[in-house]
């Protein structure tokens, strides 16, 4: 396993994540769940991602029981707050600084652990505050439940914002938690250099298109069954975007690519994201232990000048590069 630094922070995370937003609690059974985290940890996977909203608050359980035992100081456990848990009362969303109060509470005690390594924000809130929600954070940090606060899925404007608030309030802002994949780069021209700026570093989910890169999903072809295109929990709503036959035509191109350079698809779409240099580490989801095994030899591969530029010729036209798609919802509704 190769690891990286966190931004411009001292916090060391594996290039490879282990995350469980549509499987745990959701997609998977518990055993298979515990048997994919183990795995993970056999493949020398540090970093766990999950947050509350994930299977409305069982990911975290399911997490916590699945890591219960390990030596506390060698993981970098990572969870998030602001979508709507339990029964979704008014206070059960957003950053305010009594729900962030709150949530991490319940995160803790979910995840069995006094302390979480980072703590990230899901989604901007625009009906609080930043000053409240920065503040909520640090305090959060100075109680020692959090040791680092990342968010997700910010915007510059809103990254350059709370940066200015941290660096005020003297608390390690290191993490920003985006969508990046060769299909979906919308990251690149705006958010990429404002988390530079601030001295954070890119802990990305969906590296391999919630598995439109694996090649798995053919063009004029109905999904395989028991896949996640067919998943009525979530899963079949996240890869929508992607099950369009000129994107799947141009995926199925990337075929030779991935065989002359020794590596499945998916190896090749999670070692691509580990090219860019601002990517600390890259998220992967499992649903079986040897989905773990596949992606992990990913890490520290090294693509050449080249195939980086093949890649991008075979997918021109499908790629999203827009930075207006990076947004959070502007209002909530109960």
């Amino acid at each position: 396993m190769e690891f990286r630094n966190l931004g411009a922070s001292g916090l060391k995370v594996s290039a490879i994540s282990y995350g469980n937003w549509l499987t745990h609690g959701s997609q998977v059974e518990e055993d298979a769940a515990l048997a994919c985290v183990r795995r993970a940890l056999d493949e020398g996977i540090t970093t766990f991602d999950t947050a509350d909203v994930y299977a409305n608050t069982a990911a975290e359980s399911v997490l916590g029981k699945a890591l219960a035992g390990e030596r506390r100081e060698s993981l970098v456990v990572c969870t998030k707050v602001y979508w709507p848990t339990g029964p979704g009362g008014p206070n059960d969303h957003g950053l305010s600084r009594k729900h962030i109060s709150e949530a991490i509470d319940g995160s803790l005690r979910r995840l069995g652990t006094d302390h979480v390594d980072l703590y990230q924000a899901h989604r901007y809130d625009h009906e609080t505050p930043l000053e409240e929600t920065m503040l909520a954070f640090a305090d959060i940090v100075r109680a020692g439940k959090a040791l680092y606060i990342g968010v997700s899925e910010w915007r510059a404007e809103e990254i350059r914002a709370a940066a200015e608030l941290a660096r005020e309030l003297r608390v390690p802002l290191v993490s920003n938690q985006p969508q990046y994949s060769m299909l979906w780069r919308v990251i690149e021209e705006e958010v990429v250099p404002a988390s530079v700026e601030a001295g954070m570093g890119q802990i990305v989910w969906s590296p391999i298109a919630q598995g439109v890169l694996t090649g798995k999903y053919l063009p004029g072809e109905q999904p395989p069954s028991g896949s996640r295109a067919t998943d009525d929990k979530g899963g079949a709503d996240m890869i929508s975007r992607w099950m369009r036959d000129d994107v799947l035509e141009r995926v199925q191109l990337l075929r030779p690519i991935a065989e002359d350079a020794g590596l499945t698809m998916a190896q090749l779409a999670v070692a691509w994201v580990l090219q860019n240099p601002h990517v600390s580490s890259a998220i992967i989801g499992a649903s079986r232990p040897e989905q773990v095994s596949d992606n992990v030899l990913a890490a520290g591969v090294r693509l050449d000048a080249d195939l980086m530029r093949s890649i991008d010729e075979v997918l021109v036209g499908v790629v999203e590069r827009d930075p207006a798609r990076t947004q959070s919802p502007a209002s909530r509704s109960f």
